[in-house]
């Protein structure tokens, strides 16, 4: 079973969170979705992000899966064993195999199994955007959810509504929004986005993360294209269902951890003292049950006033 740490949620407890980042190593293990995207092509690994993040304050992250691999998973969890940096790992499983309880409970075991809190899939590669309807993979949600653990769904605005059937058939299961939905901001698309992820919201227990924004407002980004769109989770979630995510390597194509870090702080100023400490740790302790990361703030450490 997915094992859960006690999580002690106090404002401002450890630092920010960032809940959703990525690592890899083209020359490892291919990506060919890298081959379009020359300045991603290349590694990236945790001692990068660790020398960008902590001077941000950042303590914790979650590291989430790139490829539908299980190899990938558990070089993740390796990684995680030897590391206080990473509190958690969201990996993948085949959710189609009637054995994916078992798969669960085996990769729990391995090192670094306690640190695995979730599970994702890149349902947007799917030919089907129903691919979350169908029985084996509703099967194989639950049985996440059975195992204590968080269901990740990278969507896009054309899986939105398998998305909102899945969250009313599968009530009470942990499913965390990547990117929003990946709401069309280059493009300044509004619905069905705005209709659709309302629906999503209605659920308790659908959370979701501020992340992947700079990337779906392309390199030209402007904060006031952003707005509009987390203006609208906080409205529709609330911050104590909200996460703050850097989809760090992914973002440096067009921004730097900085500069994500403080958009997100930026846009939602509206929220005071406990909530932005719930969007920037809270949250993401709780849901995805995370061990308390202390650490004494470092001389001449840059910290966000959130």
């Amino acid at each position: 079973m997915i094992s859960g740490h006690s999580t002690d949620v106090s404002p401002g407890n450890g630092g920010v969170v960032d809940s959703h980042h990525h690592i890899w190593d083209p020359a490892k293990r291919p990506h060919e979705w890298l081959l379009a995207l020359p300045s991603l092509n290349r590694p990236f690994g945790l001692s990068q992000l660790e020398q960008v993040a902590t001077p941000l304050g950042v303590s914790a992250t979650v590291l989430v899966q790139v490829l539908n691999d299980p190899a990938e998973t558990e070089e993740f969890l390796a990684l995680a064993s030897a590391s206080e940096f990473i509190a958690g790992v969201v990996g993948w499983v085949d959710l189609t195999d009637p054995g994916v309880g078992e798969t669960l409970a085996r990769l729990s075991e391995l090192p670094g199994g306690d640190k695995l809190v979730g599970v994702r899939h890149l349902v947007p590669n799917e030919p089907d955007p129903d691919w979350l309807r169908r029985h084996e993979v509703r099967r194989g949600v639950r049985a996440v959810s059975a195992s204590g653990g968080a269901f990740d769904l990278l969507v896009s605005t054309r899986e939105l509504p398998a998305a909102v059937d899945l969250a009313e058939h599968l009530e009470g299961a942990t499913l965390v929004v990547d990117h929003m939905a990946k709401p069309e901001i280059a493009a300044s698309a509004w619905e069905p986005w705005n209709s659709l992820i309302g629906q999503l919201a209605r659920s308790d227990s659908v959370f979701c993360k501020i992340s992947g924004l700079v990337s779906q407002a392309g390199k030209h980004w402007d904060p006031t294209a952003v707005r509009p769109y987390v203006e609208r989770v906080v409205e529709l979630f609330g911050p104590n269902r909200l996460l703050f995510g850097s989809d760090w390597p992914v973002c440096t194509a067009v921004a730097s951890y900085d500069q994500v870090l403080g958009l997100a702080r930026d846009l939602i100023t509206p929220l005071v003292g406990k909530e932005t400490d719930a969007v920037f740790g809270g949250t993401a302790r709780r849901i995805y049950k995370l061990a308390s990361v202390r650490r004494e703030e470092r001389p001449g450490e840059r910290r966000f006033d959130i």
